[in-house]
């Protein structure tokens, strides 16, 4: 519970400091005849009620589409999920557990060694959730600092896996160093130098104080200002891809967009899939998208849906077009970025054949992957489109800036989630995505939340959710040289993975010897 409380929608990120440390006194300091399939459990049974509360938003799936079991999303998700903090807590037990004699750790090296094992292993485990079997990347440890601003500015460096792995280092330390200042209490207690309290003390301040030079540092190469202005059409997602509410779509999209034109932008940008039709369906959604980019006299950004039936096997892409005024109305040129990273069970079925006749009706067709990052050339810079949850992939969202990307743009549609904290939890994850990479990052959303998140990851809001308008936001552009992260990506997870995977390959080595004794923890 203290881990789901440092995310949306209580937002307790300081909490997120101690939230291990219950989970982890639980699987050191067990009873003499527990075994390692207890702290298993006991990491099971966190990891459950974390990961179904922290998105317990799903259920409102089953609202939208009426179907009961649905509703259960949660703990489906949450019963999966649960596998890594539980995988974590037996690393914990077999792996990375101090012996009987060492249990009030009296060895400030062998500490530090300890703590940094565990939170390595963290990090790699989490890494691992981000891809194996299609993946789940969100509200990692270091998500639950978006709202820390001096904390979060490391990111530039190791990503947000160097948050995760610092925030699970301290939550070890945490309990390392209570429990030695316990044990030590008494006559000689200020005679030792415990160093792993310092260290640990001093890695927190240089962190912090790094943040702190980075928020009031001035930004290089200051370029001019640009005005962008994201559209915010608030159609509910009952209505969002029903043809017989076309027209009226059509009108909402083209109020806003004729009165932000009235600002002078120098783009706009209207939300995922913004049609219930894609802009290629028909010639009426062709002119229409037409006549708007001619109308607003500045390019137009659209998230569409892309559908072709020629070839023997029909194609079906979630898109992101660039439309710029021509020399004419009737042929405005466009460039198109197709979404690369899909979401499971919502735009395609994993495992279609097996599981085809359960969930068929929800899921009746796949959208196909885009196969290569396309960067668009705006009036305000190099753009990169990031369409619905793939601005929640680091590792995705740097390759659009080693392709020249200077400012990214996420169009997306959460009114899937009602009014639930899920819109809320996406800005949490996407907020990194900006300091990671030091490139302002534009969200453009159906129903919220439109926002401007800086490079330094204060985030502008100035249209509420759930409300129709428009947002115009005033983006500084800056030639910001390549962050350390954008170039070498998650460098951090691979030490992490190489020292845990040498660390468990040491243990049973040791385990197999015949003249080694490893006392378990008693």
């Amino acid at each position: 519970m203290l881990l789901a409380l440092s995310f949306p929608p209580t937002n307790l990120g300081g909490l997120i400091w101690i939230a291990l440390t219950p989970l982890i006194c639980a699987v050191w300091f067990r009873r003499a005849r527990s075994t390692p399939r207890r702290s298993f459990a006991l990491g099971y049974v966190a990891g459950l009620v974390f990961f179904a509360t922290t998105f317990s938003w799903l259920h409102a799936l089953g609202t939208l589409f009426e179907v009961p079991f649905l509703h259960g999303i949660p703990l489906l998700l949450g019963a999966f999920l649960a596998l890594y903090p539980a995988a974590w807590c037996w690393f914990l037990d077999r792996i990375a557990a101090p012996d009987a004699e060492q249990r009030r750790f009296p060895n400030s090296w062998r500490n530090l060694a300890l703590g940094a094992l565990g939170a390595c292993a963290w990090t790699a485990l989490e890494w691992v959730r981000s891809w194996f079997l299609y993946g789940f990347s969100w509200n990692g440890l270091g998500v639950a600092l978006h709202r820390d601003l001096p904390m979060i500015q490391i990111a530039e460096i190791t990503g947000t896996y160097g948050l995760t792995w610092l925030v699970a280092f301290v939550n070890l330390m945490s309990v390392i160093v209570v429990r030695r200042l316990i044990g030590e209490f008494g006559l000689n207690f200020i005679k030792r130098v415990r160093w792993e309290f310092t260290i640990t003390v001093t890695l927190v301040v240089i962190v912090f104080s790094f943040g702190i030079r980075r928020l009031f540092a001035q930004p290089p190469g200051e370029l001019p200002t640009h005005r962008i202005a994201a559209i915010q059409p608030n159609v509910p997602q009952s209505q969002k891809f029903d043809a017989a509410f076309e027209d009226e779509v059509f009108a909402q999209l083209e109020r806003l967009t004729l009165v932000a034109s009235a600002t002078n932008p120098d783009l706009i940008v209207w939300p995922e899939a913004a049609t219930p039709r894609g802009m290629f369906a028909d010639q009426i959604n062709w002119d229409f998208v037409q006549r708007m980019t001619a109308s607003a006299k500045c390019p137009l950004l659209v998230g569409t849906v892309e559908n072709y039936y020629a070839g023997a096997q029909p194609e079906s892409f979630n898109s992101a077009v660039l439309l710029v005024p021509g020399t004419s109305e009737s042929t405005p040129k466009f460039q198109t970025h197709r979404k690369m990273h899909l979401v499971p069970f919502g735009e395609f079925l994993p495992m279609r054949p097996l599981l085809g006749s359960v969930l068929g009706e929800l899921v009746p067709g796949d959208v196909d992957p885009g196969k290569e990052i396309v960067v668009m050339e705006t009036p305000v810079g190099k753009t990169g489109a990031l369409i619905c949850f793939e601005d929640t992939n680091g590792d995705l969202t740097r390759r659009f800036v080693l392709a020249g990307a200077q400012l990214l743009v996420n169009l997306t549609n959460d009114g899937w989630f009602l009014r639930t904290a899920g819109p809320e939890v996406h800005l949490a994850n996407a907020v990194l995505r900006a300091v990671e990479n030091r490139r302002p990052l534009i969200r453009c959303t159906n129903t919220g939340v439109t926002c401007l998140v800086d490079p330094m990851g204060r985030i502008d809001r100035r249209l509420a959710p759930h409300r129709q308008g428009f947002a115009v936001h005033p983006v500084r552009i800056t030639a910001a040289p390549l962050t350390l992260y954008a170039r070498h990506g998650d460098w951090i997870v691979w030490l992490s993975c190489a020292t845990t995977v040498l660390a468990a390959a040491h243990r049973w080595r040791m385990q197999r010897r015949p003249d080694t004794k490893i006392e378990e923890p008693g």
